[in-house]
């Protein structure tokens, strides 16, 4: 049994040792194109945001609704989040904003909070804004029609 699982770290070390080398072989190429790691890369520029009028279609069930506008200078932390003064249940109406989910009230041992829950209070580790741009990599993708909501 032991010598199994010796076997497998082993065949497991070596292949992540050798993966670069394999890779450099084969001639893959970052997204970064021909910049190092080192270097600083420069970000293209963005402007081309999404009119902030629809929601944004959702590809898959359970997709966490996609962002209509920037949001590159919002100030987020655990005094503030300024996504809240237009998404917040007293606010959202005044807004023409979507409200903010039911499910982030709940706690993670799945009470009910008065407040957006912790785990759901920093609304971009879900949420992200979307841009009309070209894509970086090709993507043939065609998502399912889903039901409406």
């Amino acid at each position: 049994m032991m010598q199994k699982v010796f076997s497998l770290l082993t065949v497991m070390l070596l292949g992540v040792l050798l993966s670069p080398f394999v890779n450099a072989a084969e001639g893959v190429q970052s997204l970064r194109g021909g910049v190092e790691i080192a270097d600083d890369s420069v970000p293209p520029k963005l402007d081309k945001w999404r009119h902030d009028d629809e929601p944004i279609a959702r590809d898959y069930v359970q997709q966490p609704p996609l962002i209509p506008h920037r949001v590159d200078r919002y100030v987020i932390n655990k005094k503030f989040n300024k996504c809240l003064t237009c998404h917040s249940w007293s606010n959202y109406k005044a807004s023409g904003a979507t409200k903010v989910g039911q499910s982030h009230f709940l706690e993670h041992d799945g009470s009910e909070s008065a407040n957006v829950a912790g785990r759901r209070y920093f609304c971009l580790q879900c949420h992200v804004p979307q841009m009309q741009v070209d894509p970086i990599v090709g993507n043939d993708f065609k998502p399912i029609k889903l039901l409406d909501r």
